[in-house]
């Protein structure tokens, strides 16, 4: 009797821990589920503002496309549809998304499709893709023709290097109405100074604004005269046009300073501390370098198929579920023979409004990789907190308003000889007035 009772509640015992584990897998495999449910959610949600483009923030580019797991894999046969039309160097019109096209007719490539007529070049289905998506409708669908050719020249300083060859080339994408964010690049990162006796070029890259806005371009062309740094060509100063605004760049770089020695392509919007870039990344010391071309590095990013999103690539322009790997635009440095290099690739491929997705491709197309740079906080395409000890050893950060970047370049400069002792030297004294006032300490 009393064998049977433990027998009983042995068997009791073995069935209440059966229904316990029982539960705890069932409470463990909801919760995967919860979180498998919030990260697919959030990877398609647009939550991070953006001010100027994609990538204003560290994890822009992760949400406008769910990063893939094998990003170079596979990259070459995916690209091919891009510039299967051609060989590369075989130039061709390049997409011209005129009213006529985007109602999803295409026209057979053919001569003449720049800026004066000519045959138009088009994807069928491509009005169809972008309808729903009404910014960039409206910016793309302008009736304006990428052109195989440079743009027509408004404002150009053809003569930069006539007289010696520069080092190093800063292409600075600007919008027209930014002449405070210009004056306060000269007077900071951009000004000749900054480079130590080595030749040195800044240049403002423009397009045009409203036709109507006579006063603004007047004022432009005022600009130049005093400064001789704006190259200002016929199209549209938009975001969709980032990608002609860069490939404009690098065709003047080709045509008329084509020995230089690096070039980098930057915004108007960002810290440069363009001292360390020369010395410590470039070394003019050196001989320079050929085929180079670095930046922050983006690897296994895949396209954005959200038709309301500013990043939306249609399948029909880019069919890859990847993209190459490729820099941040907020920043990127290149030797100088790559500028006509890349300007040639893009003559047959295809146009995207994704400026430094489309040079990545061009890169691709070369078979050129980006080179990682030596240490990799150097670039940031986020705005990085101050102190004189990390901006002293970085070459970019994003996001500084032309106040900001005036403020914070003169401390750098007043304290960059000692800038991490000076900048501990700051932390300590913060924290000692903290204690002396009874304030808690982070």
């Amino acid at each position: 009797m009393q064998w049977r009772r433990r027998h009983l509640c042995s068997i009791k015992m073995t069935w209440t821990i059966k229904r316990s584990l029982f539960r705890t897998h069932v409470a463990g495999l909801l919760s995967l589920a919860l979180l498998f449910t919030v990260f697919l959610f959030f990877s398609h949600q647009e939550w991070l503002p953006g001010r100027s483009g994609p990538r204003d923030y560290p994890l822009a580019y992760t949400i406008r496309g769910l990063r893939a797991p094998k990003g170079e894999a596979n990259q070459s046969s995916s690209l091919r549809s891009l510039w299967k039309e051609t060989g590369y160097g075989a130039p061709k019109p390049l997409l011209n998304l005129s009213s006529q096209q985007t109602e999803g007719t295409a026209a057979e490539p053919g001569g003449g499709g720049g800026a004066g007529g000519g045959s138009r070049t088009g994807i069928v289905g491509l009005g169809d893709s972008m309808s729903s998506n009404n910014s960039l409708q409206k910016e793309m669908d302008v009736g304006e023709k990428l052109s195989a050719q440079p743009y027509r020249y408004i404002l150009n300083e053809p003569f930069k290097c006539r007289d010696s060859t520069p080092f190093l080339i800063l292409l600075i994408a600007a919008e027209p109405r930014q002449a405070d964010a210009r004056n306060a690049i000269r007077q900071t990162w951009g000004n000749e100074s900054v480079a130590g006796g080595l030749g040195f070029i800044r240049l403002f890259l423009l397009g045009t604004g409203k036709s109507s806005d006579a006063f603004l371009q007047s004022s432009i062309e005022e600009e130049s005269r005093v400064y001789h740094d704006i190259i200002q060509q016929d199209y549209r100063d938009t975001y969709y046009n980032l990608t002609t605004k860069t490939l404009m760049g690098m065709n003047w770089v080709a045509t008329y300073c084509p020995l230089v020695s690096y070039v980098m392509k930057t915004d108007s919007d960002m810290f440069i501390n363009t001292e360390y870039l020369i010395q410590k990344l470039l070394k003019p010391e050196l001989p320079p370098k050929q085929k180079y071309f670095t930046g922050y590095l983006m690897r296994g990013y895949a396209p954005n198929r959200n038709k309301d999103s500013k990043w939306y690539m249609p399948p029909e322009l880019y069919p890859s579920e990847r993209y190459p790997i490729f820099c941040s635009g907020t920043g990127y440095v290149f030797s100088g023979d790559m500028a006509e290099l890349i300007y040639q690739a893009s003559l047959s491929i295809r146009r995207l409004h994704l400026e430094d997705v489309y040079v990545g491709i061009c890169l691709a197309k070369l078979r050129i990789d980006p080179a990682p740079p030596p240490n990799e906080f150097l670039f940031n395409h986020w705005r990085v907190s101050y102190s004189s000890c990390k901006y002293s050893h970085l070459i970019t950060s994003h996001q500084f308003q032309p106040n900001e970047l005036i403020k914070y370049w003169n401390h750098l400069q007043t304290n960059k000889h000692n800038a991490c002792v000076n900048s501990a030297k700051e932390k300590n004294g913060r924290h000692r007035h903290r204690k002396l006032h009874g304030e808690r300490l982070p």
